[in-house]
């Protein structure tokens, strides 16, 4: 795992550490429980990595194995927390969330309560809500309320130490919201998300709206609607169909809208030729490491270096044997830097320029703002290039650049920049959102990985139709059958 893999005591040093590598749910989770008082934490296993392609399944059986013998030897517990994404998949199984949550049912019985958080980019299949007694999901998109949803699921643990009772549906629609649709701050996502929360109460005790993850590419892609009820099954599956209802209503409204590269780019001649107009930031959406880019294609840094475009801040380009020549070089170094001499293929093109070296770091760092605020990250050996005009940060771990504190430990200063170029879907916007207002970020078409526009792909195992993959889609609940 690239970020994270810690197993028993190792997970409670983290804990206590001032700048934690874990993720924020699980310190949300143990700081609640801490306050409450409830708990003695006996830790199993945390692994984390960037998204990318199918986990190797050997890996993938040998850690879940790790994670039955150090559950049972934890055995008797009174309750077990999952701190999960939620669309995983292996080499050899789709839906490895599913099988997680069952070995863990299996191991403490039917008696024993188990919640568990999940992104909300997770897919969502009705074997994992089987085997658990409550799902809480991220309800904000770029994700910032980890630290909350996991004292909720602490909350909500609690309760069912009392004597509270779970019941849980699940709907799913035949919708696959493109990734730049999914945002919580405007849009049909943010109005379906809060019309959810309007449902919560009167026995409703959580709505969990997931808008997906398309790329997983598995049969249980599509938005998913949890409901989880304290009275009963009928209650949550009445109020979940209710609430799909409204989100199908909606459906034409998730199709995404991007600026294609030639539009972009004369956007930055503008920006770049008139010192009165505010700075823009550019959204390189299909290249995103988050959501399982590369982030090493060169289609928007070459249109840039052909417009001549000055004064432009690029991050962050994942290329570990650029950062390792730069850093054997030295700063002030000039050279012809190759752009993806290791690694060349459709999406990751290579790439020349002449190139100075700024600035050298070791990439550690702790993030400022947004999704990585407070958390230790390491990039790896990573250097700042001037391209002439374009200073490029390159890196060697593979990290989306949500956090504005990659572009600063190099000494920059983001506001000074006419243009910032990101390699982020969308978690850039709580990070850099002091700079730039959304009327100033631009989001890209451009070939890669992540592209928002799903026809591009062929998808194997994603059910089909699927909207707006295709268009002649309809949907039913299942009371209006007849």
């Amino acid at each position: 795992m690239s970020r994270v893999y810690l197993a028993g005591e190792e997970i409670l040093n983290e804990i206590d550490s001032a700048d934690s590598r874990l993720p924020a749910e699980v310190l949300g989770f143990c700081n609640a429980m801490d306050s409450a008082q409830a708990w003695q934490p006996v830790p199993i296993l945390i692994g984390q990595c960037e998204s990318g392609g199918p986990m190797d399944h050997k890996f993938y059986r040998e850690t879940l194995e790790d994670m039955r013998v150090r559950l049972r030897i934890a055995l008797p517990l009174d309750a077990v927390y999952i701190a999960n994404h939620g669309a995983m998949t292996t080499t050899k199984c789709r839906d490895p969330d599913a099988e997680i949550f069952a070995m863990v049912r299996d191991i403490v019985g039917p008696g024993v309560p188990i919640v568990a958080t999940l992104d909300l980019h997770g897919n969502v299949s009705q074997a994992m809500v089987d085997h658990v007694d409550v799902i809480v999901a991220y309800r904000t998109n770029p994700h910032v309320d980890m630290n909350e949803r996991g004292a909720e699921a602490a909350s909500v643990l609690q309760d069912i130490w009392q004597g509270m009772h779970t019941h849980a549906a699940l709907v799913r629609l035949p919708l696959a919201p493109p990734t730049v649709s999914l945002r919580t701050d405007s849009g049909p996502y943010a109005d379906l998300v809060n019309y959810g929360q309007s449902r919560v109460g009167m026995g409703i005790v959580n709505v969990s709206i997931l808008g997906g993850f398309a790329f997983a590419d598995t049969e249980k892609n599509g938005l998913a609607i949890i409901v989880t009820s304290s009275i009963s099954l009928a209650t949550a599956l009445s109020v979940a169909e209710e609430i799909a209802s409204r989100a199908w209503a909606d459906h034409a409204r998730y199709l995404p809208v991007l600026t294609p590269l030639p539009q972009a780019i004369a956007i930055v001649r503008k920006v770049c030729n008139s010192p009165a107009l505010p700075p823009v930031i550019l959204a390189d959406v299909a290249d995103n490491p988050g959501g399982g880019g590369r982030g090493n294609t060169t289609w928007i840094l070459q249109a840039l270096l052909e417009a001549g475009a000055r004064n432009v801040l690029m991050g962050i380009f994942n290329d570990p044997s650029l950062a390792a020549q730069a850093h054997a070089l030295g700063e002030g170094a000039r050279f012809v830097a190759v752009f993806n001499r290791d690694e060349t293929d459709a999406y990751s093109r290579s790439m020349e320029a002449t190139a100075t070296v700024l600035k050298l770091r070791d990439g550690d760092c702790v993030g400022r703002r947004g999704l990585y605020a407070g958390r230790r990250m390491n990039l790896g050996l990573s250097a700042l290039l001037d391209l002439g005009g374009i200073r490029v940060a390159v890196v060697s771990i593979r990290t989306q650049c949500a956090d504005p504190v990659f572009l600063e430990m190099f000494g920059e200063d983001i506001s000074q920049a006419r243009v910032v170029v990101v390699k982020s879907r969308g978690h850039f916007r709580a990070g850099f959102d002091e700079i730039f207002g959304d009327e100033q970020v631009v989001e890209v078409d451009a070939p890669g990985l992540t592209s928002p526009v799903l026809s591009r792909f062929d998808f194997k195992h994603l059910p089909r139709p699927m909207y707006p993959i295709d268009t002649a889609v309809k949907w039913i609940p299942s009371g209006k059958h007849s």
